[in-house]
């Protein structure tokens, strides 16, 4: 059982591609975890064994890797690269001290670097960067540190240095130690620096010691001094800068020849910040109302943060968490703050991979999985059943793309909500509506392939196979001018007959419901038929007479009209209010709303042009375009929704994958004359 200060819990970041997954196959081998190195390519690797990664050949989830190294227990948080899986990357940093971006030696930095970088910014992660497949001779190592420090400034601090020659790797120099590591042998070695490689080596070591001078004013008073740093000197302000961002080290090497992977192991376990070195966590007492620090310690109350669930068809609900503090145990009792329900605790496992390693116990700062929890879901706070302390939740971004789902066999309905409901528990990026009006089914996501792979899951999982549409765009219809009209129900067919007549007004409001109003002189219509002359106008408003779609912005006054004492009825007046409705609407110049929402677009200034044309192509009226920094601006425009459905893949097309943006419905406004037809044509096809 670890102590928290010897846990090191890291999540692995990048641009997709880059090698995260090779990284763990490296490490785990190099700890002699296992002895041969798995492939994406062959699906046999450790961290990538759910079933749509091994047949996509990318990681989809985030998966943890649990193993020792140097005295010390690693949690390594394994996170896909690609875009549409950001709630997986959200989830694992949320949890960590640590991150390790891992960086293309040929792609260099990308859309999914600055991203990475970003998440662990905003979560005050120290960082480490590796850069991989150095081993390709189409790598730059020099070329990706440029574009570091141009990024990411003056933080950046290589570590290590390649050595390659004839465009093969064969070792790195070690800036810290000066020395060279050469893997010419069946060994690795340290040997003297080569002489090609002596005059990068002092540079290096100059801005490692520029960087470590700024972590105290007896260090800086030092340098400019002249005198060279002791090992503890370094190590010391190493672990400081790191921990405060002002060093970020860079390693290179290659997963796939295992080049740099003991100098990460040990960057990790040597400098990286365990739990308790991280800010106190500030938590809710529900019980006093009033915010408390929670500081890493086994000493303090017992407190877990679900922070990923995953649904298993074999073993059920799995609950991955982090002990903020205090010490878990199996079969413990602990108090399910978010769900007012206490929670037994079966017995608690770590990971790697998939594989299940018990364990007997785990202190604060560790992070473990339980099975068949009853309440917990993503984001809840567990507790000691004395207290009642809840833990900020996992800030998920809002889904960006919505597609309407069939079914590809009838009577699936059910399996399919079901199954969905079971696959959101699991991504909290992911949302499912039914929607009354357009009667469809509709999912929501971070991107395309972030719902085709729920649509893989559901087949693969559930047992049912569906489609994705685009969704029905929920239209509206209005009266631009007043109109007086009669509408008259009259019939006889022995017995009682059937008599309602009615003049009524109809004129454009503002409201979205129907305002009714009467103003009949004289008793010409008893007031017991007005409730039946408003009901038959509010049923009539569902159906418009341009295209069918629901009427707003309505007021109906009722003016006059007359009854028979036997043959009316509040059904004949129903009727005849129906009967005016429609010739009413009809000579009131009916028009057809869609509905505007609001974008909000941020983009680097380079891509402003592009984005601005892509939104005029769309209909869409530019209503500002705001500074938010010094490379990004926010463009803030009105677009129909129509023109919005494939928006993020568009974006994103646009700007290599830096573009994010939010949309939100808004207001509805008229169509355009010329996409009337069009509009009525697929509605009548429906």
């Amino acid at each position: 059982m670890a102590q928290t200060k010897d846990i090191r819990n890291v999540c692995l970041m990048s641009h997709g591609n880059a090698g995260k997954t090779s990284l763990v196959e490296a490490m785990l081998y190099n700890a002699k975890l296992i002895d041969r190195l798995g492939k994406i390519e062959d699906g046999n690797t450790v961290s990538d064994f759910d079933a749509e990664e091994i047949k996509r050949k990318i990681s989809v989830n985030t998966s943890l890797i649990s193993f020792d190294w140097d005295g010390k227990k690693i949690n390594l948080l394994d996170t896909p690269g690609f875009f549409d899986f950001v709630g997986e990357q959200i989830e694992a940093a949320d949890v960590c001290e640590n991150a390790i971006i891992t960086v293309s030696g040929k792609s260099g930095v990308s859309a999914g670097t600055e991203k990475a970088w970003r998440l662990a910014q905003e979560h005050d992660l120290a960082k480490l960067v590796f850069v991989n497949k150095l081993d390709d001779p189409k790598s730059d190592y020099n070329k990706v540190i440029e574009q570091l420090n141009d990024t990411f400034g003056k933080s950046i601090a290589p570590f290590t240095f390649p050595i390659k020659v004839d465009d093969k790797l064969i070792g790195f120099v070690d800036v810290i130690k000066m020395r060279a590591k050469m893997f010419t042998g069946p060994e690795a070695t340290y040997e003297e620096i080569p002489a090609s490689h002596i005059d990068i080596a002092k540079r290096s070591r100059e801005i490692l010691d520029e960087a470590i001078a700024e972590v105290s004013d007896e260090l800086m008073e030092k340098f400019f001094a002249g005198e060279e740093f002791t090992e503890e000197e370094i190590k010391a302000a190493l672990k400081v800068g790191i921990k405060n961002g002002t060093v970020t080290p860079v390693i290179c090497g290659s997963a796939e020849l295992r080049i740099g992977i003991t100098h990460v192991l040990n960057v990790i376990s040597s400098y990286c910040c365990s739990p308790d070195e991280g800010e106190a966590i500030i938590a809710e007492d529900t019980k006093k109302g009033e915010e408390i620090e929670l500081k890493c310690e086994s000493s303090n109350p017992t407190c877990i943060k679900a922070f990923k669930t995953v649904v298993d068809n074999f073993v059920g609900k799995m609950t991955y968490f982090k002990v903020v503090s205090g010490k878990v145990t199996p079969d413990m009792t602990l108090y399910n703050v978010n769900k007012d329900e206490n929670e037994k605790l079966g017995k608690i496992f770590t990971l790697r991979g998939k594989k299940q390693i018990d364990v007997s116990a785990l202190e604060a700062g560790d992070i473990g999985v339980v099975a068949k929890l009853s309440y917990a879901e993503t984001s809840d706070t567990l507790c000691d059943p004395k207290v009642s302390y809840k833990l900020p939740e996992i800030p998920f971004p809002e889904p960006v793309i919505s597609l309407a789902i069939v079914p590809k066999a009838k009577g699936d309905e059910e399996k399919i909500s079901s199954g969905l409901a079971k696959l959101m528990s699991e991504d909290k990026t992911f949302r499912l509506e039914n929607n009354k009006e357009t009667r469809e089914t509709v999912i929501s996501g971070v991107g395309e392939q972030h719902l085709n792979i729920i649509c893989s899951k559901l087949l693969s999982k559930f047992g049912v196979d569906v489609t994705l549409k685009d969704p029905k765009i929920a239209y509206r219809e209005a009266i631009k001018k007043k109109v007086k009209v009669e509408g008259k129900h009259k019939k006889q067919s022995g017995g009682h007959g059937q008599y309602g007549h009615v003049w009524i007004e109809f004129e454009p409001c503002e409201s979205d419901d129907l305002i009714f109003e009467e103003k009949v002189f004289g008793g010409s219509v008893p007031k017991n038929y007005f409730p039946a002359v408003e009901k038959g106008l509010r049923e009539s408003m569902q159906k418009g007479v341009v295209a069918g779609y629901p009427v707003v912005n309505l007021k109906a006054t009722l003016l006059d009209g007359s009854y028979h004492p036997v043959d009316s009825s509040e059904m004949a007046f129903k009727t005849a209010a129906s009967i005016c409705y429609k010739t009413g609407l009809t000579q009131a110049n009916p028009v057809l709303l869609e509905p505007i929402g609001m974008l909000k677009a941020r983009v680097r200034n380079t891509a402003t042009g592009d984005v601005a044309g892509d939104i005029n192509k769309r209909r869409g009226r530019i209503l500002g375009m705001n500074p938010i920094s010094e490379n990004h601006t926010e463009i803030e425009a009105l677009i129909p929704c129509s023109e919005m459905v494939k928006y993020a893949t568009d974006l994103r097309a646009l700007t290599n994958g830096r573009g994010t943006f939010t949309f939100k419905m808004d207001h509805y406004e008229e169509v355009p004359s010329h996409l009337v037809e069009k509009i009525k044509a697929d509605s009548s096809e429906e």
